[in-house]
């Protein structure tokens, strides 16, 4: 039997099967890295405890008072030697307390929440998008059918630019929409919290498509006065995964700068980047996209454990740039006509799926329990080494997270994530309340998935909420929070008049 006849990875191919043992095991060793790190003093501690343990049950009184009395003796003899275990257990320690993560809390985070002027149901959307005169027949009827089956509700936002007839998307009215959004979450953040905007340490703004001079974090800074020596940041051009990237960058900086707070803002705009042409695979961004942002404060300082909602434990992040379709499968273009529009290509679930394995592939190890991790390992193996045909084995994520916040960036999305991670519709129930409520609200989606998961008054102590956002490059990007609490909604959540009707079945 020559090498090509078997399809799988058999033992007839030891090089082949190192390479793959050896991939396998390097996120296992980068895993097991990370506990020793994160718990190596416990580890240490648990023998020595349970050795102390150990003989002092064998231990009479005489015993004890004669070891106490010869401690006694050599203490005296061997003053230097004890000074110097002493020195080295002390540096040891402080070492330790140094090498380990700082923990990293999410004190609270508020969502904007649109005026009642800037919705628009589906005749209004399409009653705009006649009277634009730049949509043919077959422009118009597809986004009506993409409009129709999109997951969205009658309450969605678009910014003032849009209601305007003409619509008028400026630089002057991108700035407004942009400032009303993030100024919005922003004065909910910092109501809610009574933090002042001159203690944060760290911003970090996103947003993909609009990225004025001076920036957007800069907008921020001079609105709230913020001191001169803030470390900002801003984001752009990484769609609708940066918001759990800004999360991380900011958890980076947390581990280096003590006691500070740091600020995140996810936000999208629309305005500018309204698709006026034909082509249609960029007119679906018109159907789905919609305004909103959201704000969140994180601290490392230990005294917020006592306030904060959640602690954050893992971040995750997919970037698959390196290859051709998935670089280009939503791609900011010029169309034939020379209008500017995001394209999505027909490609997008199919390089989204893969990217989504690729993250849980790193993820899994950190979360799941150790039975989901070893049925997935025999499996995996089985299949390479013996060349099986057989449906490769899912881990059930469920046993690993309590509360799912899937990226609401469509029905599709949403679907084929709940196919393939079999979950319950419960599970995915906040995406697409979030979805039907609010639109595609760009890297903001996760945020409002969890603040209708609070207004449910669903997320208990102890349970773990995992965010999971795609976006271009391509990019799949994961975080997961702890509750340190039974967690209820903030003041103004965006939910407040409307968490009573949901959920709602959403017809197709």
């Amino acid at each position: 039997m020559n090498s090509n006849d078997n399809q799988g990875l058999c033992i007839n191919h030891p090089r082949r099967l190192s390479d793959f043992l050896h991939n396998l095991n390097m996120t296992y060793v980068k895993v097991v890295y990370h506990y020793l790190i994160s718990y190596l003093f416990t580890l240490c501690l648990i023998p020595l405890t349970a050795l102390i343990i150990f003989q002092a049950s064998n231990m009479t009184l005489d015993k004890i008072h004669q070891l106490w009395l010869n401690l006694q003796y050599h203490l005296l003899d061997n003053l230097v030697s004890v000074v110097l275990c002493c020195t080295v257990f002390v540096f040891g320690i402080t070492v330790y307390i140094i090498r380990k993560p700082r923990s990293i809390y999410l004190v609270d985070f508020a969502c904007y929440k649109p005026p009642a002027q800037l919705k628009v149901n589906y005749d209004k959307f399409m009653y705009h998008t006649v009277l634009t005169r730049d949509f043919n027949d077959s422009s118009l009827e597809f986004q009506r059918k993409i409009l129709e089956r999109s997951g969205l509700g009658e309450e969605t936002y678009v910014p003032q630019a849009m209601h305007n007839i003409p619509p008028t998307p400026t630089m002057a009215a991108a700035r407004n929409e942009a400032e009303q959004v993030m100024f919005g979450a922003l004065d909910a953040l910092f109501s809610n919290t009574k933090v002042n905007p001159k203690d944060i340490g760290i911003l970090v703004v996103n947003c993909s498509l609009f990225n004025p001079t001076p920036s957007l974090a800069s907008i921020i800074v001079n609105k709230y006065k913020m001191r001169c020596n803030v470390r900002s940041f801003n984001l752009g051009g990484m769609g609708c995964s940066a918001g759990v990237i800004a999360i991380d960058l900011a958890k980076d900086l947390l581990h280096i700068y003590g006691n500070s707070y740091a600020v995140v803002v996810s936000t999208e705009n629309i305005t500018q980047n309204w698709y006026f042409g034909n082509t249609k695979s960029m007119l679906i961004p018109n159907c789905l996209f919609r305004v909103g942002g959201a704000a969140i404060l994180l601290s490392n300082q230990a005294c917020d454990r006592l306030q904060a909602k959640y602690e954050l434990l893992h971040t995750v992040r997919t970037h698959k740039g390196a290859d051709e379709k998935a670089f280009r499968c939503v791609y900011q273009k010029q169309d034939d006509a020379g209008k500017i529009g995001v394209s999505l290509s027909k490609d997008l679930m199919t390089i989204a799926g893969g990217a989504l394995r690729t993250n849980l592939t790193t993820l899994g190890p950190l979360v799941l329990p150790m039975r989901e991790q070893l049925l997935y390992l025999y499996d995996l193996v089985i299949k390479k080494i013996f060349g099986s045909t057989k449906k490769p084995y899912i881990p059930n994520f469920k046993h690993a997270f309590d509360h799912f916040c899937i990226h609401a960036g469509g029905r599709a999305v949403i679907d084929e994530i709940e196919k393939n991670l079999q979950l319950q519709s419960e599970h995915v129930e906040a995406s697409r309340m979030t979805l039907h409520r609010f639109g595609n609200i760009s890297s903001s989606s996760i945020w409002y998935e969890l603040a209708y998961m609070e207004a449910k008054s669903r997320i208990k102590k102890g349970n773990r909420v995992w965010q999971v956002a795609f976006g271009s490059g391509f990019k799949c990007n994961s975080a997961v929070w702890k509750a340190l609490t039974n967690v209820e909604p903030s003041p103004k959540s965006p939910w407040d008049d409307c968490i009573h009707r949901y959920p709602i079945k959403v017809t197709s």
